[in-house]
């Protein structure tokens, strides 16, 4: 049987080399004058994929170089100047979105939306076993739920988002087969022996009070309940 301590590791070195194994299935091209991306093989309700270094990015190609996605960001919930919130989202405001579960479903261009990623086309449609709906009704979905909205890391994502608009569910493949391996993590009772001798190292090395003590415990234990 297979570590699934060896399976988390190889599954994060996947998702870092994911670009490199996903290169030759790329649909990203550049021109003569410069420019990465060649909107002219994008049809209206193409889903986008964008791999990035541990997940991969989604969005709905809506026409005229422009893409709607999903994408955590804690501004709209703090602001309603628009002309702020319309610009490109940084990395603070990301981070931000995803440690207050607010996102939004935004339009940007393919050269914003790819962050100089290589752009996969349509590669779920291999996955998914729901037919993809017609271009317009996929653009036209997408196009409804632009604005604020809630957000979950593994519940409620970019990929829930584009799958939604092309093929009728919600669904998050990454979101599943990160779950499999956690599950596999907890069935295993040497990742609790593993978590009681971290936690007891790191008790020993900070001291023994409540603040150490006790979260230490409350995972190990959680661990050995679930195992």
């Amino acid at each position: 049987m297979k570590n699934p301590m060896l399976a988390v590791l190889s599954f994060l070195l996947n998702k870092i080399f994911i670009f490199i194994k996903l290169k030759s299935n790329c649909t990203s091209a550049t021109d003569k004058n410069g420019n990465k991306y060649e909107t002219s093989i994008f049809s209206r309700g193409d889903l986008l994929e964008v791999p990035r270094t541990l997940f991969v990015h989604f969005g709905i190609y809506l026409g005229d170089n422009h893409v709607a996605h999903l994408i955590p960001d804690i501004l709209p919930a703090l602001s309603r100047n628009k002309a702020s919130i319309k610009k490109m989202v940084t990395n603070k405001r990301l981070i931000a979105g995803v440690l207050a579960k607010v996102a939004s479903v935004r339009v940007d261009t393919v050269q914003d939306f790819a962050y100089d990623g290589d752009i996969i086309l349509n590669h779920m449609d291999q996955s998914i076993s729901n037919k993809p709906l017609s271009g317009e009704e996929v653009a036209q979905r997408a196009e409804k739920l632009v604005g604020t909205t809630s957000y979950s890391l593994l519940w409620d994502n970019c990929e829930h988002f584009v799958t939604y608009c092309r093929y009728g569910t919600p669904v998050s493949l990454q979101t599943d087969k990160f779950c499999e391996i956690i599950k596999k993590i907890i069935r295993d009772q040497r990742s609790v022996m593993i978590s009681a001798a971290v936690g007891l190292a790191l008790t020993l090395s900070l001291g023994i009070g409540p603040s150490t003590t006790l979260p230490c415990f409350l995972f190990t234990f959680t661990l050995w309940m679930a195992s």
